[in-house]
């Protein structure tokens, strides 16, 4: 990246030539997967190619889990990993939200196990925001989409 002297904030440092950028926002989606593009695949009935997996503690897991999701605690990954999960199958991570970096741990636990991992942006949160049905430990429950992180009606078309 090269520097300018823009006075915007913005264009500061100039945004990455087309070829550097293209090459970070591939890397990135080999790393990341969003919540709407889970629940999509998951809804879809067959076998989505991937297990979810949820990092919290069971106290957050009883509060409420994506559908199927297994339950294994970061710190639990090294000793309950390979009991759980299939090497041959990619695992995508999740925990609260984007403020909390649990999913991100799970999924550096998990890479140094050997598994193939992503990790599930936004976590339960916007997993729950987007209007999602999850479980709890009374049983399933949904929320109304937020208008403010989800289409009211129909897809976002990103």
């Amino acid at each position: 990246m090269v520097s300018t002297t823009s006075e915007n904030p913005v264009l500061h440092v100039a945004p990455a030539a087309p070829a550097e950028a293209a090459a970070y926002f591939r890397a990135s989606l080999a790393f990341h997967a969003d919540a709407s593009d889970v629940a999509t695949a998951l809804a879809a009935g067959a076998d989505p190619g991937f297990v979810v997996v949820d990092s919290r503690s069971t106290r957050s897991w009883d509060q409420g889990h994506v559908p199927g999701a297994v339950h294994l605690p970061t710190a639990l990954i090294p000793e309950r990993a390979e009991q759980l999960l299939d090497k041959s199958v990619p695992v995508v991570t999740y925990c609260w939200g984007p403020g909390c970096n649990g999913a991100t741990r799970a999924a550096l636990a998990l890479a140094e196990l050997g598994y193939r991992v992503k990790e599930m942006l936004g976590g339960f949160e916007y997993w729950a925001r987007e209007g999602f049905p999850y479980d709890t430990w009374q049983g399933p429950a949904r929320r109304d989409a937020d208008p403010l992180t989800a289409p009211v009606e129909g897809e976002c078309g990103c």
